[in-house]
């Protein structure tokens, strides 16, 4: 089910990366922050390269970083990452949708409190209701986020340091990077938050199943 989310998302990613690239792109030429400059980004993001180009790119810069990387970035852990490490612990506890006592029933064991072994078990519950149409579109949603929250990283590392280096008015420079460092902690947070939504969506579907 996860292919056809990830490609469902890849226009949407390709409009985030031809933003941005060509807000830099006016950045750059103009030695200023303006609202025209977003403006053209908009309006233009559409005439910079053939459709099946676009999606090639979009599809090499989105693979430049691991999906554990990416789950790294989006919940600031480097170890159980995900939020399905948590799912009983703390995710299924705070979702008033959540009736842990019928999940405990539906697992027909114990939860478990290992991050791992909570992983596992949400993973299971997980696949019996993926194609539920809350599962799917709270999954779309996380995905297209995690994604962009990658992209974002790649945006203020390379972009980023070239503005910096081109861009000569300084205060200017600055203002670029951080646009582009509150693009990522944006992306990130949301990102989190659709993370944590589809695990205590998944709960939810499972116990009323």
């Amino acid at each position: 089910m996860s292919k056809p989310l990830k490609e469902s998302n890849r226009w949407n990613l390709w409009l985030v990366v031809a933003i941005n690239t060509v807000f830099i792109y006016t950045v750059l030429q103009t030695h200023s922050i303006a609202v025209s400059g977003l403006s053209s980004a908009l309006t233009d993001v559409d005439k910079l390269v053939p459709v099946g180009v676009s999606v090639l790119i979009t599809t090499v810069l989105n693979g430049l970083l691991s999906a554990n990387t990416k789950a790294r970035l989006v919940f600031l852990r480097w170890h159980n990452a995900l939020p399905g490490h948590r799912a009983f612990t703390k995710y299924g506890k705070s979702d008033p949708r959540v009736d842990l006592v019928d999940v405990e029933k539906l697992l027909g064991a114990a939860l478990p409190a290992e991050p791992r072994d909570q992983n596992k078990a949400w993973f299971r519950m997980y696949k019996a209701v993926e194609n539920a149409p809350a599962v799917v579109q709270v999954h779309k949603d996380f995905l297209l986020l995690r994604d962009y929250t990658g992209l974002s990283l790649l945006f203020l590392l390379v972009y980023g340091g070239a503005g910096l280096y081109m861009i000569s008015e300084k205060i200017t420079a600055f203002m670029y990077v951080g646009i582009l460092v509150a693009q990522f902690a944006v992306v990130r947070v949301a990102a989190a938050n659709y993370g944590i939504r589809m695990v205590t969506t998944v709960l939810s579907e499972s116990s009323r199943a």
